[in-house]
């Protein structure tokens, strides 16, 4: 049995690989810098995991992957250097995992875990993707046959990796630019190669980087020709969007808004390369949604809470026009946004953006920024986001019926009424939920 270790095992990406290669029969250790739900969940699956990095973790394994944010200088790194270990980037690594796959990769800056959660509900196949698809409880499914649903990643270039049979591009939108050298050509390249490397294509043809490939044989989405008829409905406090996309009928899948919409159908023209339409449009029912993403996590008639990973402007100002949505179908009066900023490169590249995004919202609360590894850089929030007039706190706790927001550790304001929705990639996800 080939014995693989994991540096950075803790990650949600990196997890779903190490959970794919032991359910085809790999003993799978890892490690990480910290304990989180993600490791705890693997230790209750039969993964040694050390906490934190420890040399002594790289013993007699035959492989070493390492994830994107593990440095040169890690403890385990070095050793598996040093005793002449197999050692690969996660990137490096995609290969091997996806070798001998009918791969269906889907990226983009936005939308790339939905539309591959969806489109894993549709196919008959294996998933690997980044988030927790609530119909499976997992980022990953392995099943029998040579079909795998793969969320692809731009950040790193990995992507370019993932042996696409079928490329989904949600949309190209500049994002991880300090990877690229912050070079616009060097990074719409990077798509442009990876759509090439599939045998079939299915693009938004109306992003503004993909609207040019006109050469480029692709399936088209124009979203705004091809959805129509959209509306939105609540079931027992959930919701849902219903549209009908070109001439292929009535679609009915859960979430809300615009964007459900336009992630389905990526999905939808993807799985017409491998289904008949009328088992993709009962399949699609199926899918609940994925955790993190618009996820209702208390729901009452005075009081609802949602988590949402949104952490760029425009995912956020797309998930707020849903919540506009779903606070007016639900008869919710008042939207309060927290926010807790994701890595100060992010918000320094796209400021502006972030001062408009929050725009509507009844009141907005500022984290501090969740610094994912990075250096602090100064940034007056204060005077940028002064318009909006925000609660500056340092985290939110969360009862049964409200959500507690703390400033030096004094509870200055309780929320126990109305619609409250939480932005971030960081650990507002567990303040959120009362949980580890």
């Amino acid at each position: 049995m080939k014995k693989i270790h994991f540096i950075g095992i803790g990650g949600i990406g990196i997890s779903a690989l190490a959970r794919f290669l032991k359910q085809q029969g790999y003993e799978i250790t890892g490690s990480d810098i910290k304990a989180s739900r993600i490791t705890k969940e693997l230790e209750d699956e039969g993964v040694k995991v050390t906490i934190p990095h420890d040399e002594n973790a790289v013993a007699d394994q035959d492989f070493v992957v390492y994830s994107a944010a593990i440095k040169e200088s890690n403890t385990e790194l070095v050793k598996a250097k040093n005793n002449g270990k197999t050692i690969f980037s996660r990137k490096d690594a995609l290969p091997f995992i996806l070798k001998e796959k009918r791969v269906f990769s889907v990226c983009g800056a936005h939308g790339k875990s939905t539309t591959s959660a969806m489109l894993s509900s549709l196919i008959d196949g294996s998933m690997i993707i980044g988030a927790i698809s609530k119909q499976f409880n997992s980022n990953m499914l392995l099943r029998d046959g040579s079909n795998i649903v793969f969320e692809a990643d731009e950040s790193d270039e990995s992507f370019l990796n993932s042996n696409p049979y079928i490329a989904i591009v949600t949309n190209a939108e500049p994002e991880h630019m300090e990877h690229y050298g912050h070079d616009l050509n060097r990074f719409y390249g990077a798509y442009t190669n990876f759509l090439l490397s599939a045998k079939i294509r299915v693009i938004n043809a109306e992003d503004d980087f993909l609207s040019t490939l006109t050469k480029l044989e692709a399936i088209r989405l124009f979203p705004s020709r091809d959805i129509k008829e959209l509306r939105y409905i609540i079931k027992n406090g959930e919701p849902y969007t219903v549209f009908t996309l070109k001439d292929l009928g009535l679609f009915e899948v859960y979430g809300i808004g615009y964007h459900i919409a336009l992630d389905a159908s990526l999905a939808i023209l993807a799985a017409l390369n491998d289904l008949p339409l009328e088992v993709i449009r009962e399949k699609l029912k199926e899918f609940r949604g994925i955790k993190k993403r618009f996820d209702i996590i208390k729901n009452s008639k005075d009081f609802t809470v949602i988590d949402d990973y949104a952490h760029h402007p425009t995912e956020i100002k797309a998930t707020l026009e849903s919540t506009d949505i779903y606070a007016q179908t639900a008869d919710f009066d008042k939207i309060t946004a927290i926010w807790q900023p994701h890595k100060y490169s992010r918000v320094i590249d796209n400021l502006k953006a972030f001062t408009r995004c929050f725009e509507g919202v009844g009141e907005l609360i500022i984290l501090p920024v969740y610094a994912a590894g990075e250096a602090k850089i100064d940034i007056d929030f204060k005077s940028e986001f002064g318009s909006y007039s925000p609660i500056f706190a340092d985290r939110v706790e969360r009862e049964e019926n409200a959500v507690l927001v703390l400033k030096d550790d004094n509870v200055i304001k309780k929320i126990d009424k109305g619609l409250v929705i939480g932005f971030g990639a960081g650990d507002i996800t567990y303040q959120l939920r009362g949980t580890f």
